[in-house]
């Protein structure tokens, strides 16, 4: 498989950083606290999506009163016990591939659904000042799987649609990908294949993805 291509874009949690168990913690301790059972395919199939609408559609659809009111409480909650539990950890193969890809001079965006203050406690600064250009959660009205995210960041790098490859982890965050017209990798670092058939192609790491695929910078 080979790729002529300038840029690369990157969703975070998942794909550089592998943060989802603790999310996973979070999102079913508050959950519970509401009479809510989520369960892991609840919580990773919404990955990049913001969190209130994640919210919002949980309690539709396990048949519970939702208000704006209890959807920010439980944002709130969440973010303060992910905070308590968090560990900074990475995907393997994550940072290297990001460093190469730096020194061979493509264009590099991150594209999370994550706020800007908190994408910058994950990531620390040398892993964060390779990209380029940065579109976080706050940053867009419509998050993950609608495609501003990614139309943001293609804008704002100046560069079309064919020339960007995205690395995604998760259904809505392929759809948003591909709804921008990109060409989207799915690595299989929180569901297995069958969840992410939207995608492109499909890749158990980035050593495989360095195995069998080559790109070259236009």
């Amino acid at each position: 498989m080979q790729f002529q291509i300038s840029t690369f874009i990157f969703d975070m949690d998942g794909v550089i950083t592998d943060t989802m168990p603790y999310h996973l913690r979070a999102w079913k301790s508050v959950f519970a606290s509401e009479g809510v059972l989520a369960s892991h395919e609840d919580i990773y199939k919404r990955e990049g999506q913001k969190g209130i609408d994640s919210v919002r559609e949980l309690f539709t659809e396990k048949e519970k009163i939702y208000t704006d009111t209890i959807g920010k409480k439980l944002l709130k909650e969440k973010e303060k016990l992910f905070k308590q539990i968090f560990k900074r950890k990475f995907i393997p193969g994550s940072r290297m591939f990001i460093k190469r890809c730096v020194a061979k001079g493509f264009k590099l965006a991150l594209v999370t659904g994550t706020s800007r203050h908190e994408a910058q406690k994950l990531l620390p600064k040398e892993l964060w000042d390779c990209f380029d250009v940065t579109v976080c959660g706050c940053d867009v009205q419509n998050g993950k799987p609608h495609p501003e995210p990614y139309l943001k960041a293609i804008t704002k790098l100046n560069v079309l649609p064919k020339e960007a490859i995205v690395f995604e982890n998760a259904p809505f965050g392929i759809r948003s990908a591909k709804a921008a017209g990109l060409f989207c990798i799915a690595l299989e670092t929180s569901l297995p294949a069958s969840y992410l058939t939207s995608a492109d192609a499909i890749f158990s790491s980035f050593k495989e993805i360095e195995s069998k695929v080559k790109f070259i910078k236009i």
